[in-house]
């Protein structure tokens, strides 16, 4: 049994795998219980990481939107481009995220305690929920896609799992650039 065979009959668990080993890194990284002493702390790039994750989203909004509306006009190759680029930018929005708050921790809202209360902590709360319920979605439409030929595709869970994923994803990062404009701009 080839490696593409034995992954493409093995896709939830290893969407399972992936995604609690993100998840566990990511919240590994803001209880800071990883071990961060051996980081670098390069204070220019850890406060130029905000600005630039920001950015990111941005763009990561606009490709997972090019690469719905390519496979809605049936351009596959288009939108298998415009979605591997949408999980290079998470991956770079990922490990820069990870590298701040390993070293440096949550940021803390400089705002009213109200505005913190009833804005600025609900916006968070939803956002990390969609975060974290759209990696398993992620993985598997990553996964699925990758061990299937495209004929293969229609035939299993991809257009599912990438409709939950692309929609959670947009959110996701859209609540992100609020929370970025609340810390940072906002106050």
């Amino acid at each position: 049994m080839d490696q593409n065979t034995w992954a493409k009959d093995h896709v939830p668990a290893l969407t399972a795998v992936l995604s609690i080993v993100s998840l566990a890194l990511v919240f590994g990284a803001a209880l800071q219980v990883l071990p961060s002493e051996m980081l670098p702390q390069w204070r220019g790039i850890l406060n130029v990481i905000p600005h630039l994750n920001a950015a990111i989203s941005l763009v990561a909004i606009a490709t997972i939107v090019a690469g719905v509306r390519s496979i809605r006009r049936r351009q596959v190759e288009r939108h298998k481009a415009f979605m591997l680029a949408s999980f290079g930018l998470f991956a770079v929005f990922l490990i820069l995220y990870l590298y701040r708050v390993a070293v440096l921790g949550p940021s803390t809202f400089p705002g009213p305690e109200s505005i913190r209360l009833f804005v600025y902590l609900p916006i968070l709360t939803v956002h990390i929920g969609l975060a974290v319920f759209c990696v398993p979605f992620v993985f598997y439409a990553l996964l699925s896609a990758a061990t299937r030929s495209i004929s293969e595709i229609y035939d299993s869970n991809h257009r599912v799992a990438g409709r939950i994923a692309a929609l959670l994803w947009i959110i996701s990062f859209s609540m992100g650039i609020v929370i970025y404009v609340l810390l940072y701009h906002a106050f």
